[in-house]
């Protein structure tokens, strides 16, 4: 059997220098085989990565695009989106039964999103519900013309952004809401993206036709121009004309609605192990983690135990929108549950399995996974960075992001920022783009992102979402609960006097397979990268059955055959000496550190 070749990961563009160290040859090598493929490069000359990858197959390795690989990575992550229709691939089609259509509201901000949803919730809330919906869950479930209708109750809260950011993940169908008197707005493309991308049928209603200066065909006109071509112009988008306020044409968007279900294949498997999607988490007083979960297959049942994204636990109780107490919850029923033993991320999905330990197991391998795949990304822009960029041009005043606890505490916090922006001598102005009650949300690190702006936080926590959409966008978030403390950073940062801090981060680990004792040099580690990358100019420390050996050692030399290489990838074998380290056992774990800058 012929040997599978080795995958190399190949840049766009390289050196020929940095072309032998990938394939751990020396650059002569290189550039005797470019010149016999009639190519004549120096050493630090560049080439492509067509041309780098003849030089790589010629020498028996498999040449693959980094970026290629990159594109593929991020059509993967958008077709995350429908995973949860695969839990319907594997079910028998004699199991597969109709369930009730799940629909979001997607929109412009001001073009009647929520005014829409309560007329709804006010008209057509399940029969039999005399006190009407007495909580939000983030979901529910309205009656038309004897069907149920599920509803996904998420416009202008957080957890609807990263619902929103995942594709409209668990929507069956998206109702884009477009006022007549505005039009199509920015906003309004954006959702349109959001909802193709996660692949369901689009109804359009069209809202405030009651104003004077409503104008249904020049919208109409500008959806036909975003390939949403109204169904009386021949099209296939149900465009749907409604005034809320005087409840018309409510009656004709639900049965778009059923029309359009109709049209789809939305089933599920009702005797299925349950699964599904997380809305949105909260921990509750006296009642701990209470999770909003939409059933998407099978039946919930109090006492299963579930593993929802990097969480686990057993159900000890569920509530639906009324607040009632239930047993049980079908395809389609959003329903509030109580035992998980952490707050899941909206979006996540979840699945029932065997036991508590087997969640535990399952739900620690996704934690060590991801902070794995944690981003390395700095962030792109700190509070330490505040007087270089103003000395370079590159700005001329520091935006901020105040989020507080109370009205009390942020009207002097406001007064005082202001004032220090006034009297700076470097002449840094402070603008503060957004002042609020309450936790860091998403919205607050997209709009700080989106403004190369700072996050201050007094006495308030980070929203799970909002933490790791600023980890992501690299958003600097600072959290304080002394005022004076605060004061004093912004005050150092506008002077170009506040230091960065700095930690130590784990890049590559190291493996020992085989010890080398060479005279006059000491103990060399034949050793194979696990993960990561482990470089030249990076610390180490040596780890022995679980504990640390050594600390802080630098590296001696490292080389791939037997050439010296500043980096050697995951999956590449290597020799590793260290200063003043020559006790290698077979096993030890080596592993490479560096010093980055930290909030």
């Amino acid at each position: 059997m012929a040997q599978e070749k080795q995958v190399i990961l190949v840049p766009d563009y390289l050196t020929v220098r940095e072309l032998a160290e990938l394939i751990g040859a020396s650059p002569i090598e290189v550039m005797k085989q470019l010149i016999a493929n009639g190519i004549m490069a120096s050493i630090n000359q560049q080439v492509d990565f067509d041309t780098a990858a003849i030089v790589i197959e010629e020498m028996g390795f498999e040449a693959q695009s980094e970026s290629a690989i990159a594109a593929q990575k991020v059509r993967e992550e958008a077709a995350k989106s429908q995973e949860w229709r695969q839990l319907y691939e594997g079910e028998k089609p004699e199991n597969l039964k109709p369930r009730p259509p799940i629909v979001t509201i997607l929109g412009h901000v001001d073009h009647g999103k929520t005014t829409l949803l309560d007329t709804v919730r006010k008209t057509h809330v399940a029969e039999g519900e005399a006190g009407g919906i007495t909580q939000h869950i983030g979901a529910y479930r309205a009656m038309h013309e004897g069907r149920q209708i599920t509803f996904l109750d998420t416009p202008g809260h957080e957890a609807f952004t990263a619902m929103r950011a995942r594709g409209a993940q668990g929507a069956d169908i998206a109702v884009l809401v477009v006022a007549a008197d505005d039009g199509v707005m920015p906003t309004t493309r954006e959702a349109i993206n959001h909802a193709r991308a996660a692949n369901v049928p689009i109804i359009v209603a069209v809202t405030k036709v009651d104003k004077r200066n409503a104008n249904i065909d020049r919208v109409k006109q500008q959806l036909a121009e975003l390939d949403l071509v109204p169904d009386e112009w021949d099209g296939n988008t149900l465009v749907v004309p409604v005034s809320a306020p005087e409840n018309k044409g409510i009656e004709d968007l639900l049965e778009a609605i059923l029309l359009v279900a109709d049209d789809s294949d939305i089933v599920a498997n009702p005797s299925a192990p349950p699964a599904g999607v997380v809305l949105e988490a909260e921990v509750q007083a006296g009642r701990g983690v209470v999770a909003t979960l939409l059933v998407l297959n099978g039946t919930l049942k109090t006492g299963d135990t579930l593993l929802a994204g990097m969480t686990y636990g057993r159900i000890k109780a569920m509530f639906d929108e009324t607040g009632s107490q239930v047993k049980s919850a079908g395809p389609s029923t959003p329903v509030a549950v109580m035992g998980l033993s952490d707050l899941p991320e909206p979006g996540d999905n979840f699945e029932q399995v065997k036991n508590e330990k087997t969640a535990r197991a399952l739900a620690d391998d996704r934690k060590e996974t991801a902070d794995a795949n944690a981003s390395s990304a700095r962030p792109a822009f700190t509070l330490e960075d505040v007087f270089a960029q103003f000395s370079s041009g590159e700005t001329k005043e520091l935006n901020l992001v105040l989020k507080a606890d109370v009205q009390g505490t942020l009207e002097p916090i406001i007064e005082s920022l202001e004032s220090l922006g006034e009297t700076n001598p470097e002449g840094i102005g402070v603008n503060i783009l957004a002042s609020e009650i309450g936790n860091v949300s998403e919205n607050d690190v997209m709009l700080a992102n989106a403004s190369d702006a700072i996050i201050i936080g007094f006495n308030v926590d980070i929203d799970n979402a909002a933490r790791r959409t600023a980890d992501s966008q690299g958003v600097d978030i600072r959290q304080y609960n002394v005022i004076y403390k605060l004061l004093e950073d912004i005050e150092l940062a506008l002077q170009g006097m506040l230091e960065p801090v700095y930690a130590d981060k784990t890049i590559g680990t190291a493996e020992v397979r085989q010890v080398f004792k060479i005279s006059r040099v000491g103990a060399i580690a034949g050793s194979y990268v696990l993960d990561g990358e482990i470089r030249r100019n990076a610390r180490v420390r040596v780890v022995r059955n679980d504990r640390v050996i050594a600390e802080n050692v630098s590296v001696s030399s490292l080389k791939r055959v037997s050439d010296d290489v500043r980096e050697v990838r995951a999956g590449f074998e290597c020799g590793i000496g260290l200063d003043g380290f020559n006790d290698f056992h077979e096993g030890d774990l080596l592993q490479f550190y560096v010093s980055e800058r930290v909030s």
